[in-house]
């Protein structure tokens, strides 16, 4: 199986690099969004470096995850991987569907989308905080924009019906876990936990790939 990942808000392939799965990994590097673009076109559009002839799945994390999920409903992929995400609006806190209704996002300036370091590192629980800073540091404003204004008025109520593995930290400050009867928790894991808890986090997916007779 090939299995097709996305990384979250800001971040990129570095993310997936202490993983050690069982399968191909073919990170998906984020695109420009259009002017106006909704993020059900964006998923398409990304979704176009996807080959559905053999065997595949889609990996997200965090914003990536919500890209995941819009492409799943189009793709139907064999399995579809959450990493610290959500497959619905209702798994995102309240608080941010409640700013996205205020369209308050729209007016602050690009600059605010980058937190201190030592914010981050708290919200992420991260760590290996150099990585983090660093991929901070690299971060495109306008992107991160865009992407948590997407975030915060993310619509999707639409469970997957392709089989779905949502794997979530027990200590998770950005996105905090929810109801846990259909996720795989970490106990402990944080916001940044795909590179902090990577070994776990590649048995978790080892086991559902190639699941013991």
């Amino acid at each position: 199986m090939r299995l097709y990942a996305i990384s979250g808000l800001g971040a990129d392939k570095r993310v997936f690099q202490h993983l050690s799965l069982h399968c191909e990994l073919i990170p998906l590097d984020w695109i420009d969004p259009l002017p106006g673009e909704s993020i059900e076109d964006y998923a398409l559009r990304l979704s176009e470096n996807i080959d559905t002839k053999d065997q595949f799945g889609i990996l997200g994390v965090s914003f990536g995850g919500l890209i995941a999920v819009e492409i799943s409903k189009k793709l139907n992929p064999d399995l579809t991987i959450l990493i610290s995400s959500a497959e619905t609006r209702k798994e995102l806190p309240i608080f941010y569907r409640l700013i996205g209704k205020t369209k308050i996002l729209k007016f602050i300036p690009n600059l605010f989308f980058k937190p201190p370091d030592k914010l981050a590192a708290w919200v992420f629980s991260a760590k290996e905080k150099a990585l983090l800073y660093q991929i901070l540091k690299d971060t495109d404003l306008k992107f991160a924009k865009w992407a948590v204004l997407k975030l915060t008025t993310w619509k999707n109520n639409q469970r997957l019906v392709n089989e779905t593995l949502k794997i979530h930290g027990s200590k998770d400050n950005l996105l905090p876990l929810k109801a846990t009867y259909d996720k795989h928790v970490i106990k402990g894991g944080g916001h940044f936990m795909i590179v902090d808890r990577s070994d776990e986090i590649s048995k978790v997916i080892n086991e559902k790939i190639n699941p013991r007779n």
